[in-house]
C-alpha cells in the first residue's frame, strides 16, 4: 500500500480539487445566483431549440410532429446543393457581408477615440448619446426614414427638384443598394459598437499617458502608442466575432429595405431561408438544412478567425 506521506492518490487529488471547486462557488454563491436568469433564458432558448435540428434530416410532416416524421439522413442536403439559387445566395451574403465588415468595423474604433479625446464631460456624454440611439430603433423605423428620404417624392429629390437637377432612383438602382446598406450600418451601429471600445480605453492605465507626457508625446503619437495597443485584444475579439456572424448578418436591415427592383442583388442567405419557408411551398426541412449549413459555415469561419489572430500575436477566444 502507498504510504500517505507519499501524497494522495489520483482519485484523492479530484476529490481536493472538486472540494475547492464546490467551497469557492459556495463562498461567491450571490454572485453565482444572479446568472440563474441568464443560464435559464440560455437552456430555454438556445439550447433546448436546437432538437428541432433533427428536422434537418426528416421529411417532415405536420399531423406526424418533430419526432414523428420519417428519417431522411442527408436527402435535404443534396436537394440544398442543387439549388443554384442557393450557391447565388451564399455568394452574395459573404460579398455584402465582408464588404461591410471591412468598411464599417473601424468606425465604432474611430469614434471611441474620437469621444475618449473629448475632455468635456457633458459633451462627451451628449456625443455618446446621440451617437448610441440610432442603436435603439428597429430597421423598420429605419427603413422608413430612409424611403421617405430617398424616394421619388422623398425629402432629396424634392430638394433637387428645386435646384433644376434630375431625380434619382436611389431605393430602385442595384448599384446603389450595397452603399445603402453601408452607410445605413454605419449611421445605426456605430454609436452602438463604441461603448465596448470606451470601455476598453477607460481600463488603460493612467500612468502611461502622463509619462508619455513628461516625454514631450503629442495627443496623436499617445493614440498610436498606448491607447491603441491597450485596446488591441479587444479589437481582435470583436473582429473574430464579426467574422464569426458573416454568414447570418443584416436579415432585418436588407428585408426592409429591399424591394422588387434590388431583388436580384438582395437576395442573401437569410433572405433565402425566409422565402422558402414562408413564401413559396412551405417545406421546414429543407430550410432547417439550409439553416445549419449556415450556421456549421459560421462556426468555421469563428474557429478559422481565433486561429488567424493566435497566429498573428493575438490572444484569441479560445485557449
Amino acid at each position: 500500500m502507498k504510504p500517505a506521506a507519499l501524497g494522495p492518490n489520483k482519485n484523492a487529488k479530484g476529490r481536493t480539487k472538486n472540494g475547492n471547486l464546490f467551497t469557492e462557488i459556495w463562498k461567491h454563491r450571490m454572485t453565482y445566483t444572479l446568472l440563474i436568469p441568464g443560464l435559464i433564458w440560455l437552456i430555454l432558448f438556445a439550447y433546448l431549440p436546437m432538437g428541432g435540428l433533427s428536422l434537418a434530416f426528416k421529411h417532415y410532416k405536420a399531423n406526424m410532429g418533430i419526432w414523428g416524421s420519417p428519417w431522411v439522413g442527408l436527402e435535404n442536403f443534396k436537394y440544398v446543393f442543387r439549388d443554384p439559387t442557393f450557391a447565388q445566395a451564399v455568394w452574395r451574403t459573404l460579398y455584402i457581408n465582408i464588404i461591410k465588415l471591412i468598411i464599417t468595423f473601424p468606425f465604432p474604433i474611430l469614434l471611441a477615440l474620437l469621444l475618449n479625446e473629448l475632455r468635456m464631460r457633458k459633451t462627451k456624454k451628449l456625443f455618446q448619446t446621440i451617437f448610441t440611439f440610432p442603436q435603439f430603433l428597429s430597421w423598420i423605423i429605419v427603413s422608413g426614414i430612409v424611403i421617405n428620404v430617398l424616394s421619388y417624392d422623398g425629402l432629396l429629390n424634392s430638394a433637387l427638384q428645386l435646384l433644376g437637377l434630375p431625380t434619382i432612383n436611389f431605393l430602385g438602382s442595384e448599384p446603389m443598394f450595397l452603399p445603402m446598406l453601408i452607410l445605413t450600418d454605419i449611421w445605426k451601429s456605430t454609436g452602438w459598437g463604441a461603448i465596448i471600445f470606451l470601455a476598453a480605453i477607460s481600463g488603460i492605465d493612467q500612468d502611461q499617458y502622463e509619462s508619455a507626457q513628461i516625454d514631450g508625446a503629442s495627443r496623436m503619437q499617445q493614440i498610436f502608442k498606448i491607447t491603441l495597443p491597450n485596446i488591441l485584444p479587444t479589437v481582435t475579439v470583436m473582429f473574430i466575432l464579426n467574422v464569426g456572424g458573416l454568414m447570418s448578418a443584416g436579415f432585418d436591415q436588407i428585408f426592409n429595405l429591399a424591394n422588387a427592383a434590388t431583388q436580384n442583388v438582395s437576395q442573401v442567405l437569410d433572405v433565402y431561408i425566409y422565402r422558402i419557408t414562408f413564401q413559396s411551398s412551405t417545406d421546414f426541412s429543407f430550410s432547417t438544412a439550409v439553416s445549419l449549413f449556415r450556421s456549421l459555415v459560421n462556426m468555421v469561419l469563428l474557429l478559422a478567425a481565433d486561429r488567424v489572430a493566435k497566429l498573428m500575436g493575438g490572444d484569441g477566444l479560445f485557449r
